[in-house]
């Protein structure tokens, strides 16, 4: 049940980056790609960190 909940979580996270990746997308392209990058890189130095 706990592994369910982490799971959960961690998804709810991703589509909400993703939302607003393609939020930003539609309002200007490039900023989508922009923003994707954004998230990724802040996704990448959290994991990294160990938090």
């Amino acid at each position: 049940m706990k592994l369910a909940i982490v799971i959960l979580h961690d998804l709810i996270g991703v589509i909400g980056a993703g939302l607003v990746a393609y939020g930003a997308w539609l309002v200007f392209p490039p900023a989508g790609f922009i923003t994707g990058g954004v998230l990724l890189l802040a996704g990448a130095l959290l994991l990294s960190r160990g938090q």
